[in-house]
């Protein structure tokens, strides 16, 4: 698989690039899905100046080309280049909609001014799950690069292991960033700091599903490296659509439809306390707690 031509000669004998003639339909309602759900994210973060939300438009593009890609494998299953872009796009997309995610939830504690809910210091939040984020991105990368460069059986084995370190580092970080957001969900709830004129839980509601479907997507291609070449999930196209690309097109709209500028944007006079709000925080609030908040 080194040569970079577009035929099955750099293929060795036990090694398909698809057991399956990909679906030019199926790629193609996906790759609408993704670039116009792409567009209109990016014009939502220009209008909104929501920079920090970019990497999801990154990864929407890198999902929609890799759809192009399989498309283009319709007409020939066996051209590497093809094969090659949507195998390394489709796999390592969905990092860049994590690193977007753990990135909203520091912006949304910053928001609420309640970053002593966090487990982790929320100087620290971002830049620890981001960094997991990024080494799963690049471990993915490079497992995906030994992929499309393999020569012999060898070479594939350690491909798709590289590949399985680098998504169960990724489910690994997720997990945490899971548990972290759970534990500032409950301190939230028990604590009665009253900011219930805009629906910040909306907010985590949707991080919530984002996540899982990330989760469940990760988990997924965990077994299916795990099988191989010639696993079932790999002779079988429709596990792909039904456990990647319905669940990532699913995370991009969703925050099409709840994009954060809405809730990380407010007047901040939205979520401040008044006096009785205060009364009550101070009454079930230790007093080392209490007087974190207590000028909010």
């Amino acid at each position: 698989m080194s040569d970079s031509s577009d035929s099955d000669s750099s293929v060795f004998e036990g090694f398909k690039l698809y057991r399956y003639t990909p679906s030019a339909v199926a790629a193609a309602i996906f790759c609408v899905i993704f670039l116009a759900s792409t567009v209109y994210m990016a014009w939502k973060n220009f209008r909104t100046r929501s920079w920090f939300f970019t990497a999801m438009v990154v990864g929407g593009l890198m999902e929609g080309i890799g759809y192009i890609g399989r498309i283009l494998s319709h007409s020939n299953p066996e051209a590497l280049n093809p094969y090659i872009m949507q195998s390394i796009l489709l796999l390592v997309a969905p990092a860049l909609y994590a690193a977007s995610i753990y990135v909203v939830l520091g912006r949304l504690m910053r928001k609420l001014h309640t970053e002593r809910f966090s487990l982790i210091r929320i100087n620290w939040l971002t830049k620890f799950f981001v960094t997991g984020d990024v080494l799963s991105f690049f471990v993915q990368s490079g497992g995906g690069g030994f992929l499309a460069g393999a020569k012999d059986q060898s070479d594939v084995n350690l491909g798709q292991t590289v590949i399985i370190v680098g998504l169960v580092i990724q489910i690994l970080w997720f997990g945490g960033f899971i548990l972290v957001s759970v534990v500032f969900h409950y301190r939230m709830r028990v604590v009665p700091i009253v900011i219930e004129k805009r629906s910040w839980r909306t907010l985590m509601y949707v991080l919530y599903v984002a996540s899982a479907m990330i989760m469940v997507r990760s988990v997924f291609r965990v077994i299916e490296f795990v099988q191989g070449n010639d696993g079932s999930i790999m002779r079988n196209e429709v596990w792909l659509y039904i456990f990647d690309a319905v669940l990532m097109a699913t995370v991009i709209v969703l925050f099409c439809i709840f994009h954060p500028s809405e809730y990380l944007q407010e007047n901040e006079e939205e979520y401040r306390m008044g006096s009785r709000d205060r009364e009550e925080l101070a009454a079930v609030m230790p007093p080392q707690h209490y007087a974190a908040v207590r000028d909010y």
